[in-house]
């Protein structure tokens, strides 16, 4: 017997009602399905790779993720708590160091590496988070900037590591069974820290803490008036951030197998801000929608001219203005009309 329109709807064989409208709801979503197959995609490219022998495209899509995990980094406490970092690129500049300068020194151990990054950031975070966030606004913004700049002409100064040319890096971490000398590994390496990050950043968010700290974006005022520390709040959403693009650096050396002081400079912690506005401010996704656009932008411009940045700074410009809450903000906007209407 022929399927009728009415039996295609019927639910699979153990799916109740109600979690057959919550398929169907989620599938007229379109940032759902933009979410989901960009991941799908994310996760076929080494397969793609193989298939067709271009192995580049592991390392491009590796360097997206990475910049993807940094600028989710920094939606956290931008989009969610309202704390523009100019400076935030600084950890970005932390994590690589810290693989170089260990690795120089005959310290290879990748778990070493990462927990010596995150030591490392924890404490530069605490301490100047503590200063920056007694102001807000353009104080917050170039107070971070000031940080970062700091940072980055003292690396410049330290001639032993390279100062201004940088340091490169003989090998890999050793991660021990994880290879990550093996490019496939290491870009599925990248990609779960990059999906576990989006879990606990949306759960981060959606628990009461993430309230405290949407609610000190809205009217820290009140919150203070309520009895909630903010300062507390934001600070410690300051260090998950830090320590979170402290990773992404990290990742960033072992890619490249080189640190360098442009990693902390202003212009990637504008990059990353950049990456932001493009893919949306107010969603964490959109850090990895427009990780991939800005950076498939860059790579697609720039085989055909030398002076692509003329070509691809309007075109960011009318991305960001025709889609005011950026490419993923915006259909994430659109899913919540449709359903309010409903």
């Amino acid at each position: 017997m022929a399927d009728t329109p009415s039996s295609l709807l019927v639910p699979p064989t153990g799916a109740s009602p109600i979690e057959s409208r919550q398929i169907f709801a989620a599938l007229r979503r379109p940032h759902l399905l933009l979410a989901s197959g960009l991941l799908l995609l994310l996760a076929m490219i080494p397969v793609y790779a193989i298939v067709f022998d271009l192995p580049f495209s592991i390392t491009f899509f590796s360097r997206v993720m990475i910049f993807a995990l940094a600028a989710l980094s920094l939606a956290l406490i931008l989009g969610y708590g309202g704390l523009v970092s100019f400076g935030h690129a600084l950890y970005l500049g932390l994590g690589a160091y810290t693989v170089a300068i260990m690795s120089s020194y005959g310290i290879t151990n990748g778990w070493v590496h990462l927990a010596v990054t995150i030591m490392v950031c924890i404490i530069v975070a605490t301490l100047t988070g503590l200063i920056c966030l007694r102001t807000s606004g353009i104080g917050f913004i170039m107070i971070t900037l000031a940080f970062a700049q700091m940072f980055f002409f003292l690396v410049v100064s330290l001639k032993m590591y390279g100062g201004d040319d940088g340091f490169p890096i003989q090998a890999r971490s050793d991660f021990g069974l994880l290879d990550i000398e093996n490019h496939t590994v290491f870009y599925y390496v990248i990609f779960a820290l990059l999906v576990a990050s989006l879990y606990g950043a949306n759960r981060l968010v959606q628990s009461p803490f993430g309230r405290v700290l949407r609610g000190s974006k809205s009217n820290q005022r009140r919150m203070l008036a309520l009895g909630f520390p903010t300062l507390r709040y934001k600070l410690t959403a300051y260090v998950i951030s830090c320590v979170v693009c402290g990773i992404a650096g990290l990742l960033l050396a072992n890619l490249t197998r080189f640190a360098s002081p442009e990693y902390m400079s202003w212009m990637r912690s504008g990059e990353l801000i950049v990456i932001i506005a493009l893919g949306g401010i107010n969603s964490l996704f959109g850090a990895v929608v427009g990780a991939v656009a800005l950076l498939s932008f860059e790579e697609i411009l720039s085989g055909y001219t030398t002076h692509w940045m003329i070509i691809l700074g309007p075109l960011v410009v009318v991305v960001v203005l025709v889609a005011k809450q950026g490419l993923y903000g915006s259909l994430q906007q659109s899913s919540m009309w449709g359903d309010n209407k409903k």
